[in-house]
């Protein structure tokens, strides 16, 4: 029988992250001060400051670390290394702390693999921070970031790389994400299934094509997928 593959977006669709790289960057600012640096306003500024940064690296306009050179340059800190090895290295010790699994994500996971099913997971971000974000929501397969594939979703190449890691045709993929334009109209546009997790139980942007699936919870994707699934 055909097989069937179920893929994952991480943030906001197997865990919360709770802001975890923003608390990372401030942290960050927190040694540069200690280090001879000074900020550029105050907290509130420098939280602004961080999230417009990150959303720049996020669309693809720089990679985190040269976001990072970008943010210590600019509070008067040297651009080297260090505080790129630094602000890894903190990002990474943080996910244990502030990553929380949504409900039923292992057991869902569990789940597929009882089926039969492939897996796989393609998010934008870098690794290792995706990968260990999606091993403490219990996923154990591989993790596509889009850093290392040098595209982002809604980007086609991102699904295109995917199915072929996941080694079938986007077709035989149902791809489960929270951004109604990135994830559902990106996955729709690969030829994939396009399920998306409404877990927050916001409005559908208007002017977008409804997606094919809703789900209100993890689980729930389990219904959709074919009797194929298993092997």
């Amino acid at each position: 029988m055909k097989r069937v593959a179920v893929a994952f977006d991480v943030d906001h669709t197997l865990a919360i992250d709770n802001k975890l790289e923003r608390v990372a960057f401030l942290r960050l600012l927190a040694r540069v001060v200690d280090e001879g640096g000074a900020p550029l306003g105050t907290l509130a500024d420098e939280t602004v400051h961080v999230d417009e940064l990150l959303a720049r690296q996020r669309a693809g306009a720089c990679s985190i670390d040269e976001a990072v050179r970008a943010f210590v340059s600019e509070r008067g800190a040297p651009a080297d290394e260090t505080y790129v090895r630094l602000y890894r290295a903190m990002a990474l010790e943080m996910v244990e702390q502030f990553v929380v699994p949504l409900p039923y994500a292992p057991q869902t996971i569990e789940a597929l693999r009882e089926r039969g099913c492939l897996t796989g997971v393609l998010t934008n971000g870098w690794n290792p921070l995706q990968e260990r974000k999606a091993r403490r929501a219990g996923f154990p397969g591989p993790v596509l970031a889009s850093a290392d594939l040098g595209v982002q979703k809604p980007d086609g190449r991102a699904f295109e790389a995917l199915a072929a890691v996941l080694g079938v045709p986007a077709e035989s993929v149902w791809y489960v994400g929270d951004d109604p334009r990135i994830d559902v109209a990106g996955s729709r546009a690969a030829g994939m299934h396009a399920v998306w997790l409404d877990a927050e139980g916001t409005p559908y942007p208007a002017g977008l094509e409804p997606p094919e699936y809703v789900a209100g919870s993890l689980p729930e994707i389990l219904a959709f997928l074919p009797e194929t699934a298993a092997t």
